[in-house]
């Protein structure tokens, strides 16, 4: 895939990502940076960061639970780790994060 092409696919998806994040109803502050990167702040302190890498042509998240890449497959965003997709494991992570349950979905 090109660089341009996945830019446009990846920015597409962060924006997504962000309004799922302003609309998950949890405490956080979501902080959309230049050069693709979101910042999630939580009440204690805490950060996730979801970013674009694009030599890489992937998604990573930063979260205090590790580090996750994901990559396009198939109209999704997949864990090439373990398979994980984006959605869910964004779930989980500001969910522990938040000291809440979380359901991020994609909007579309």
């Amino acid at each position: 895939m090109e660089e341009s092409m996945f830019n446009a696919l990846a920015e597409a998806e962060l924006t997504r990502i962000e309004a799922a994040l302003e609309a998950c109803g949890a405490e956080i502050d979501v902080d959309a940076r230049p050069g693709g990167i979101l910042e999630v702040e939580f009440e204690d302190g805490s950060k996730i960061v979801i970013n674009r890498h694009s030599a890489a042509r992937e998604i990573w998240v930063a979260a205090r639970s590790g580090g996750f890449h994901f990559r396009p497959q198939d109209g999704r965003w997949i864990a090439g780790r373990d398979g994980a997709e984006l959605y869910e494991l964004l779930s989980r992570v500001v969910g522990e994060q938040a000291g809440e349950a979380v359901s991020l979905r994609p909007t579309r």
